[in-house]
């Protein structure tokens, strides 16, 4: 249900359930989950892309489950793992969307780090259209990253939106031909890979996502904490070093 394969430091994973778009369930869930655990315990890895295979990056819950739990039947299958998990790794995860990208497909493309997506791709939050509501932390995510307004309308209509919208929103940081996605998601990947230490992604991450909960107070002076520490690591030394010898760094894979 999800393929994974390696070129150079960057771990490819992609949905596979082409003729369902991809659309989610418990069981490719833990998959997913599964292989991003390897990825990042993994030092060979140094960067993750997430795609879709066939015309959809996932179209959301699988409707198979929909049902169940409308008749009362389901199962509740789900990992204890959170929808939020790949926020929890120190590997970079980067969202390629080559397609359709709704619902919990869309809660999973904006918990990963960065985000390209095809021009062309349909994204919709689909919940109120459904009778649900914003899932797994969508309504204190979306707000953060296209602004209130935005995120209302977004949730409020479920209307249909493209890639390049998403991205003019701020939900995505690139929109190319969907025939360019993969490789120019690959080739942002391995330049993290290549380029950047391990250790201050895994850092940066974490400021990141954790900041969102403090404020600017209690967020500069955590800087000043992690900042003292990195000047301690062999990353600073190389990353100074290779900059002055003009001549591309060799960081330490994270242990």
């Amino acid at each position: 249900m999800v393929l994974s394969e390696d070129d150079g430091g960057v771990r490819i994973l992609t949905f596979n359930r082409p003729e369902r778009l991809n659309a989610w369930t418990a069981e490719m869930g833990r998959r997913y989950f599964d292989l991003l655990e390897e990825a990042d315990r993994d030092p060979s890895v140094r960067a993750i892309v997430v795609t879709g295979a066939g015309k959809g990056f996932c179209a959301g819950a699988d409707f198979a489950g929909l049902t169940a739990l409308q008749a009362g039947t389901y199962a509740d299958e789900r990992d204890p793992r959170p929808t939020t998990f790949p926020t929890t790794l120190r590997t970079p995860v980067v969202a390629a969307v080559n397609g359709a990208c709704a619902g919990l497909g869309m809660v999973h493309a904006l918990v990963c780090d960065v985000v390209l997506t095809a021009g062309d791709a349909k994204w919709t939050t689909a919940f109120s259209r459904r009778g649900l509501i914003a899932e797994y932390g969508l309504g204190w995510i979306l707000p953060r990253l296209a602004g209130q307004a935005r995120a209302m309308d977004l949730l409020l209509s479920g209307r249909v939106f493209t890639g390049e919208q998403a991205c003019a929103m701020g939900l995505a940081v690139r929109a190319v031909p969907g025939e360019r996605l993969l490789a120019e998601a690959v080739g942002y990947a391995k330049e993290l890979a290549t380029q950047c230490s391990p250790a201050s992604m895994a850092v940066i991450k974490r400021q990141i996502w954790d900041g969102w909960q403090e404020g600017l107070d209690e967020a500069e002076a955590e800087a000043v904490r992690l900042m003292t520490e990195s000047f301690r690591r062999p990353d600073f030394a190389e990353g100074v070093s290779s900059f002055l010898e003009r001549r591309p760094p060799d960081f330490p894979p994270l242990r």
